[in-house]
């Protein structure tokens, strides 16, 4: 449900099966035009209010949250126990061990696994905004990771980028494919393949 940190490689032959049976359950359709896409659409960056997703309404914004779940030697600011000012995370895209300060916040970014934009392309456009509200803020398709390597990433798919360190490609597959059936959201037959691949498919 996203409330456990990070990505883990998916090596067992048992489970990379299952992963590549998740996979082409997915449904695939062609990408459309961002026509009308804003990060507005989807509520205010980190809101605490996106209801049906884990962590919502807990007194702290969602990107704090995500740094609470994901690093370790977590230390707030003082006074609170919600803003994270430093910790150490075990980055699962490049596989770097990171010393985050606040001062230097871009040095971590959360990523969408699914990423906004690509949904709006997909049929996110199409969705009441309490839906887009919660994949923006649902910690299963949230991870905080290198900001160089989200901001490589950008709105691409699968098929146009993966994370740098290939033994969790398969485990970002699988991510992506949770959220998009979560979602009941298409994906490109492209990146759908890329997926595939990742997992020996």
């Amino acid at each position: 449900d996203g409330t456990e940190p990070g990505l883990g490689p998916v090596a067992a032959d048992t489970d990379r099966a299952a992963a590549r049976k998740l996979i082409e359950s997915l449904k695939t359709k062609g990408r459309g035009p961002k026509t009308g896409y804003d990060r507005d659409e989807f509520g205010y960056a980190w809101m605490d209010t996106a209801d049906g997703v884990p962590l919502a309404r807990n007194g702290c914004d969602t990107r704090n949250d995500l740094l609470k779940r994901d690093g370790e030697e977590v230390r707030f600011r003082s006074g609170s126990n919600c803003v994270v000012i430093a910790m150490t995370l075990h980055d699962p895209y490049t596989g770097t061990t990171i010393e985050w300060r606040k001062q230097k916040a871009s040095e971590v970014q959360i990523d969408h696994v699914v990423p906004l934009s690509y949904s709006w392309q997909l049929g996110s456009s199409r969705w009441p905004e309490s839906k887009r509200r919660q994949l923006a803020n649902d910690p299963l398709n949230l991870i905080p990771v290198e900001g160089r390597a989200n901001s490589s990433k950008s709105d691409s798919g699968p098929a146009s980028w993966l994370p740098p360190s290939k033994g969790i490609r398969c485990a970002y597959a699988v991510r992506f494919a949770q959220v998009a059936v979560k979602y009941e959201l298409a994906v490109t037959a492209p990146d759908r393949q890329a997926m595939l691949r990742q997992c020996g498919g």
